[in-house]
């Protein structure tokens, strides 16, 4: 029983890293304390029934897939070569070639655009690609990157993004280790310029419009904007948001004319 606690804390440990909650924000969203959140990754500490089902319905997994230690649940990037087989049956994000593409494309046009400014990190940037896929999906009822963002407490969270820059490192984009304000922050610096064919105008240019308006606004002032959009509003703790939730926006988020 022991080998299995420990076996699913370093299950949850994964999971909550895989999509950027840290240890105390985790501990809010399963009201308990810091320290408590340590025990169970560690196997220290037995979970209840009741704790289960909370951390089933954070990660948006159901309890028999969060206690199922032989199937992982990844991010899955799709490829054009030959299928591998799997020793282990995966519960999948696919990301299709073409989205795959388009993902690095927009990330490069917006890092060369304003990576370089200083308030914008990767919690900026995670905005930002909430803003262009929902915008774009709202005015033209089309997906741009299609990307599968999640409800966390600092705003929508692009799941797949630390599966592909973790590709795109040193051949696309550095990463660097920064502070900003004496808060410490993740940045993104392009090693190239964006394939703008990729892109078509009326992509390019639905991208400037959100570069323009968020560009000046920091993690914490961005993060609260996109708390007050319908489709971050109607989404569960954790869950993962609707693109069809986005017909339902207020006034001053949508961008239907």
């Amino acid at each position: 029983m022991d080998s299995f606690y420990k076996l699913l804390g370093n299950r949850i440990k994964q999971l909550r890293q895989e999509i950027e909650l840290s240890q105390e924000q985790f501990s809010e969203l399963l009201k308990v304390s810091r320290v408590a959140v340590s025990q169970i990754e560690n196997g220290v500490r037995k979970i209840t029934a009741e704790e289960i089902t909370k951390i089933a319905k954070i990660f948006n997994i159901t309890t028999d897939s969060l206690l199922n230690l032989e199937k992982d649940i990844k991010v899955v990037l799709q490829k054009t070569e030959k299928k591998t087989t799997k020793k282990k049956e995966e519960m999948r994000i696919n990301v299709p070639q073409k989205n795959l593409k388009k993902f690095k494309e927009v990330l490069l046009y917006i890092l060369n655009k304003i990576g370089s400014k200083p308030n914008i990190g990767e919690t900026v940037i995670y905005k930002l690609l909430y803003f262009i896929d929902f915008d774009y999906y709202e005015k033209y009822e089309e997906q741009l990157i299609g990307a599968t963002y999640q409800k966390n407490p600092y705003g929508p969270t692009p799941k797949e993004f630390i599966k592909i820059v973790s590709l795109m490192e040193g051949k696309d984009l550095r990463k660097i280790k920064d502070e900003y304000f004496k808060y410490p922050q993740t940045k993104y610096l392009p090693l190239r310029e964006p394939d703008l064919s990729i892109l078509s105008a009326r992509e390019i240019n639905l991208i400037d419009q959100v570069i323009n308006r968020f560009a000046d606004m920091n993690a914490t002032q961005i993060s609260e904007y996109s708390h007050n959009d319908v489709p971050w509003l109607t989404t569960e703790e954790g869950a993962i948001i609707e693109y069809e939730s986005v017909f339902y926006r207020t006034p001053p988020y949508s961008v239907r004319d």
